[in-house]
């Protein structure tokens, strides 16, 4: 079962064009390590957290796998200058980007060999990264867990591809081989699936998280943060409702702001429903079992197949 590669499998010495998605305080050492010995990208998310933990879950990884890792940069984070330094000392293969414009880094980043691949919502950010130089694009709808944009993968995929030569990895409401495939049949070359690695046995996200995703329906999830410009999928728990309740009641935003800190890490850590951010993708629906991440990259690539047999022009 090889016949599923692309241009990114070459480019990345992967064997599945499947990427995990780089979900902060979530996707650390032990989780991309699973997903690159299953034949996919792995990628290290780091989030808010400071330089010295990305740093040890890079060297994690390290000792679990020989294959290629990426890691996730999310330009927001206070420790955005520290972290690149650490990732290029680092050797990692692959840099993602989320959260904001990565033009400062991405010469350096080339510079040192790394393939840099970035988030990208909308077709003027493919147009500019692709002029800067970038690997490949990531195109994620707002479908998605964490961070969104406004235009939906469907409409989005095709006009990121239609807007750059470089290969695109579809990102946001992909779960299964259905999803794959429809990916592919958009012109993505590979697709990004983060929601789908939280059922994952080397996931090591609370039980309490781990299940709610597990019994989540097609209803579940929710955005909240528009007020602020950084709009935010989740589970539809009480601390979203009651953040939702106080984004649009009135809270001054410094207030707003101090109420989301550290919510998603009290979530993924502790469980908590009361003031932790459970991170989901509307898709969290169709996961609902706990299985190896190297199972979750053969299944849905299996399920894939017979569809993308009938398009012999995306696969050889």
């Amino acid at each position: 079962m090889h016949m599923i590669k692309s241009a990114i499998c070459d480019m990345l010495g992967i064997e599945y064009p499947v990427f995990q998605g780089g979900m902060a305080w979530i996707a650390d050492g032990k989780l991309a390590a699973a997903v690159s010995n299953g034949g996919g990208l792995g990628i290290i998310a780091a989030g808010n957290a400071p330089a010295e933990y990305v740093k040890q879950q890079i060297q994690i990884a390290r000792t679990l796998t020989d294959k290629p890792i990426g890691v996730n940069i999310m330009l927001l984070s206070p420790f955005a200058d520290d972290v690149s330094k650490i990732v290029m000392e680092e050797e990692v293969e692959v840099i993602t980007t989320g959260a904001g414009n990565p033009s400062k880094y991405i010469k350096e980043w080339l510079f040192e060999g790394i393939k840099v691949i970035p988030v990208v919502a909308s077709v003027s950010m493919a147009k500019l990264m692709t002029r800067l130089g970038a690997s490949a694009l990531i195109a994620e709808g707002g479908e998605s867990g964490g961070h969104v944009g406004e235009l939906t993968t469907m409409v989005l995929v095709p006009q990121i591809c239609d807007a750059t030569t470089l290969p695109v990895i579809a990102a946001g409401g992909i779960a299964d081989g259905r999803g794959v495939a429809a990916a592919f049949m958009l012109g993505a070359c590979a697709v990004q699936m983060g929601t789908r690695f939280l059922s994952a046995e080397e996931c090591s996200i609370h039980p309490v998280y781990k299940k709610k995703i597990l019994k989540a329906t097609d209803l579940c999830t929710m955005v909240t943060g528009k007020r602020l410009g950084h709009p935010v999928r989740s589970l539809r728990t009480q601390f979203a409702r009651d953040y939702a309740k106080a984004e649009y009641g009135g809270m001054p935003d410094e207030e707003l702001e101090a109420l989301a800190a550290g919510s998603l890490r009290l979530a993924v850590q502790t469980g908590d429903n009361e003031k932790g951010c459970f991170l989901s993708g509307q898709i969290a629906a169709m996961v609902n079992k706990e299985q190896p991440a190297a199972e979750i990259i053969k299944e849905v690539m299996e399920e894939a197949e017979p569809f993308l047999l009938r398009a012999p022009q995306w696969v050889k």
